[in-house]
């Protein structure tokens, strides 16, 4: 006779934090970018060893797994990328890790998905992030999509295509602009320039050696795809590559990018034992699938169902951290939401038109964006970061001010 099966003990959702995020500086994808000839793992194992290098008070052993997103999951981006960087970067062999995919979303969601191992026990702390060298792989490289995408009329011809996904967008929503969109791009530009100014962009920054068989070693300090100066008069001379007469440039889209972004974890209760800074709190998140046609108002439905599952409204929410893919993509979110264009709870410090998108490392740069904002503003209690993803998607996390000193938001 089998023995009697013992009742489930009931388990309590722990209290998530976010630690501290670090990230490399941004590059330029390409042969004349800072990261032509530096791998990308070798940008992961920087962020791995800078987040312990910050933080002595955290004994390695302590890490319980290492999460690391990458879209295009292939050569030094492949290998079970969370893994093997872990190992290279000196966490003892007893650290496991694991690679992770959600294109754009790749980092939020290794921060989404450990931090659910967090609230279930299953992990104290976690290192979290994403990197992508698109350089050495761009985006799509050695896919073969099924046929009948296409032959079934699942998707339209254009949801592969990003670009022209954020073209549809304007076609859906003709209310959104080309001249708007390039003065959304201008203001991302400038407010990005002020930030590095006063030294709000930088302090996250881990230095990396860099490597060219032509120029010799070098030092990336700083992100190398902004464009000071730009002017709405400049941006509206660039081309439409994705449609003729169209209204997505180079220049209201973030660019081809390398990079990599880094983030620790924690159980509160635990980063309270071991000394760990608190940043922020996580409230809730929430993904969301949406026509891969306009993926771009993926972070409308993802937001809307983050809210409702936290019991929020958008009123609440006091600093928006939103990817920049492409301006119309930020522009169709603030207008479903009834939120300006100017808006200085949006983007503060500027975005991925100015900074760079790296694809799957985004999600951890926007979290480590809103921790240091939070910091500055105890005003401020709720934050959230968001972003589309491609192939019809949404990601939106709300996350919690530690600072808040009881205000209004």
């Amino acid at each position: 006779m089998a023995a009697p099966v013992a009742p489930m003990t009931e388990r309590a959702v722990r209290n998530v934090v976010f630690v501290d995020g670090v990230r490399t500086p941004f590059g330029k994808a390409g042969p004349k970018g800072i990261y032509a000839e530096t791998r990308a793992d070798d940008l992961v194992v920087k962020v791995i060893r800078e987040l312990l290098r910050r933080h002595p008070e955290l004994p390695p052993e302590r890490v319980d797994e290492v999460a690391i997103a990458a879209t295009t999951q292939i050569g030094d981006q492949g290998l079970t990328i969370g893994r093997t960087a872990a190992l290279l970067a000196g966490l003892p062999k007893s650290v496991p890790g694991y690679a992770i995919d959600r294109m754009c979303a790749g980092a939020m969601t290794a921060v989404t998905t450990a931090a659910s191992g967090i609230a279930f026990g299953a992990y104290d702390v976690v290192i979290a992030g994403g990197v992508e060298h698109m350089g050495r792989h761009p985006m799509g490289e050695g896919v073969d999509p099924n046929p009948r995408f296409l032959a079934d009329r699942l998707v339209d011809t254009s949801a592969l295509v990003m670009g022209q996904t954020a073209e549809n967008l304007h076609d859906r929503f003709p209310g959104i602009t080309k001249e708007r969109a390039d003065s959304f791009a201008a203001a991302s530009q400038a407010k990005y320039d002020a930030a590095v100014k006063a030294g709000k962009i930088g302090p996250e920054f881990v230095s990396v050696a860099t490597r060219s068989a032509e120029h010799g070693w070098g030092l990336a300090t700083a992100d190398e795809p902004p464009r000071p100066g730009t002017t709405v008069e400049g941006l509206a001379t660039l081309k439409t590559p994705f449609r003729p007469h169209g209204r997505v440039t180079a220049g209201n889209a973030a660019g081809l990018n390398d990079g990599a972004t880094g983030c620790l974890l924690a159980d509160e209760a635990t980063a309270t034992e071991l000394g760990l800074p608190i940043g922020m709190r996580l409230v809730g998140y929430a993904f969301a699938g949406v026509e891969p046609e306009v993926m771009g108002v993926g972070p409308v439905p993802a937001t809307e169902k983050a809210l409702q599952r936290t019991g929020l409204s958008i009123s609440d929410i006091g600093l928006f951290e939103i990817n920049e893919a492409f301006a119309v993509q930020v522009l169709a979110f603030l207008d479903h939401f009834g939120i300006a264009d100017d808006d200085p709870r949006v983007n503060q410090w500027g975005g991925a038109i100015a900074t760079g998108h790296p694809l799957a490392s985004s999600g951890v740069r926007l979290m480590t964006q809103l921790a240091h904002q939070f910091a500055e503003r105890p005003d401020v209690r709720y934050g959230i970061t968001t972003m589309c993803i491609g192939i019809g998607m949404g990601g939106t996390v709300i996350w919690e001010n530690p600072h808040w000193n009881g205000g209004d938001k």
